[in-house]
This record gives C-alpha cells, sequence and structure tokens, in this order.
C-alpha cells in the first residue's frame, strides 16, 4: 500500500502537496454552493412548510406537489436535467449556479417537511389562545408558533444541513469544480493517485459535516433533559 507503486505511496502524496491550491479551491467551490443552497433550501422550506400547515387546500396542494416531486426523484437527474435542459431553452447559468438551485429545491423538500413536523408538535393550544386574544393566523405563526418551532427542529435541521453538503458533489456530473469533481479529475488526469485524492477529499468533507453532527446530537440530547426535568418538576407539583 505505501510501497513505490502502492495507493498510498509517498511520490503519490508528493503531487497532491504540489497540486495542493487545485484542492484548497475546490473545497472554497464547494464550501461557496453549501452555504448559497442552504439559503434557497431555508427559505423553501420556510414557505412550503407553511404552506402545508395552511387552511387553504390549494397552499396545502403545492406544497404537496413539491415535496413529493424532489423527494420521490434522484438528485442527479434534476441537476442533469437542470443542466442540459436549460441550455436547450437558450438559458445558460452558471455550473455553480446550477448546483446551488438544484441542491437548493432537492433539500428545500425536505427541510419544508421538518418545519411542517415541527409546527404540528406544538399544542394546537397555542393557536387557539393566540387567536382568542385577537392575533391573526400569521401573526400567531410569526409571534407565537415559529418561535417555539424553531427550537424543536434544530436537531433534524442540521442533519438535513450535514446532507447538503455531501449533496454538493453532484456537481461532479456536470463537471463543476468542487470537491468531489476535483479529487477525481486531479487522479485521473495522469497522476493515477486516487487514494490521497479520495482520502483528502473524505477529510474534508468530515471537517465540514463533523462539527455539525456532534453540535446536533448535544442541543438534542440538551432537549431531551429539559423535557425529562419538566416532566419530574410536573409529576413533583401533582404528588403534592
Amino acid at each position: 500500500m505505501f510501497s513505490e507503486n502502492g495507493i498510498f505511496a509517498p511520490r503519490r502524496w508528493a503531487a497532491l502537496w504540489a497540486d495542493r491550491d487545485l484542492f484548497v479551491d475546490a473545497f472554497l467551490v464547494t464550501l461557496q454552493v453549501a452555504v448559497l443552497a442552504l439559503a434557497v433550501a431555508l427559505a423553501l422550506g420556510v414557505v412550503f412548510g407553511l404552506f402545508s400547515t395552511s387552511k387553504a387546500r390549494v397552499l396545502r396542494a403545492v406544497s404537496r406537489v413539491y415535496v413529493e416531486f424532489f423527494q420521490n426523484t434522484p438528485l442527479v437527474l434534476q441537476a442533469l436535467f437542470m443542466y442540459y435542459g436549460l441550455v436547450m431553452a437558450g438559458v445558460r447559468l452558471s455550473k455553480v449556479t446550477i448546483g446551488v438551485i438544484s441542491v437548493g429545491l432537492y433539500h428545500g423538500a425536505y427541510i419544508s417537511e421538518v418545519v411542517r413536523a415541527g409546527i404540528q408538535s406544538i399544542s394546537k393550544g397555542q393557536s387557539e389562545a393566540a387567536a382568542s386574544q385577537g392575533f391573526t393566523h400569521v401573526q400567531a405563526m410569526r409571534l407565537i408558533i415559529l418561535p417555539q418551532t424553531i427550537r424543536v427542529i434544530l436537531p433534524p435541521l442540521a442533519n438535513q444541513v450535514v446532507n447538503l453538503i455531501k449533496n454538493t458533489s453532484v456537481l461532479a456530473m456536470i463537471a463543476g469544480g468542487d470537491l468531489m469533481y476535483r479529487s477525481n479529475a486531479w487522479a485521473s488526469n495522469g497522476t493515477l493517485s486516487y487514494g490521497p485524492a479520495y482520502l483528502v477529499c473524505g477529510v474534508l468533507y468530515f471537517i465540514l459535516c463533523f462539527p455539525l453532527t456532534v453540535l446536533a446530537r448535544r442541543y438534542e440530547e440538551r432537549l431531551r433533559q429539559r423535557e425529562m426535568q419538566s416532566g419530574t418538576a410536573l409529576e413533583g407539583g401533582g404528588a403534592e
């Protein structure tokens, strides 16, 4: 493995180090796509999450169509369709823009389901109490329901962010200059140093994703402890 012609031979690592700027640039492209796609996904997720809990049947139907379509078709197919379809329609966008839109649309569907579940987890008594105080539906959502929903949905939302970061690798299918594409292209371009390239690629993805996973797990544990303490306090009060 570490011999002269091994997959992790020292000469392969030396070649990678010499071209390290390529991997730095690719890492920055991946980070850029992830941040912009997350902004798109959050905006769509909140909007369609609210649609799915709306009293208007049309809005619920629109949300359902959006969610079912993007959840039940592959992200790779969506990105390729957008890449080739837009060109055939005479619309030319950069590969990074196509990556942002396709990943954002895809994960917006999943985040909308997270938002919907979070809203539905809040007791209906909250909405009824707001209505009795003269709040409109929009005011109740903005001032009462959504602030409580945010605390509930943070752990699953963090998981969606991790998945979004990993799914930016779909840009490799359209030569988008991301981390996955650059690693594969560099290793294939005469060096055949797939071992170091893919290992470094994996480590860089890990650096982005692992802290979010840990934070989500710790926050979820903290919420669980608060719920247990609240339950204990209620039981203690009832016993008195």
